[in-house]
């Protein structure tokens, strides 16, 4: 039998945001977990990080936004993954969302949002749970 292939996620700041500190300590849970993780830096625009994912193979994206413009980015790249025939690739949130915006997200088609303080291996366990035929 052999090992499936680990799951490779792209993770990128989008926008202006310029703390990056949270995105790197995910990273490196996600790579000690056994995961493919590309990190595509700060300040990206939607459209690099679109094809950031495909550049990639990615099996999911998460983008990190601290900066407030998450209902304008997210549905940005949600878009641009929809034209790009790359609507089977799962989207994560962290950073500051406010409640009343994860709710909202997770209706355009984010698969979760993740608060500031989640424990990493709430996050590891998330991306390795089976996809749902929605996500598949």
């Amino acid at each position: 039998m052999t090992e499936p292939p680990p799951i490779r996620i792209v993770l990128a700041k989008v926008g202006l945001d310029g703390h990056d500190r949270g995105i790197k300590v995910v990273a490196r849970a996600l790579r000690d977990a056994g995961m493919h993780v590309i990190y595509a830096g700060l300040w990206q625009t939607p459209e690099a990080v679109v094809r950031a994912v495909a550049d990639e193979d990615a099996d999911w994206l998460g983008l990190s936004i601290l900066s407030g413009a998450h209902m304008t980015l997210a549905p940005r790249v949600l878009e641009l993954l929809r034209e790009a025939k790359l609507d089977h690739v799962g989207v994560l949130i962290g950073g500051i969302i406010p409640d009343a915006d994860a709710p909202k997200l997770l209706a355009l088609g984010v698969a979760h949002v993740f608060g500031p303080g989640t424990p990493l291996p709430d996050i590891v366990a998330f991306l390795r749970l089976p996809r749902r035929p929605d996500h598949a």
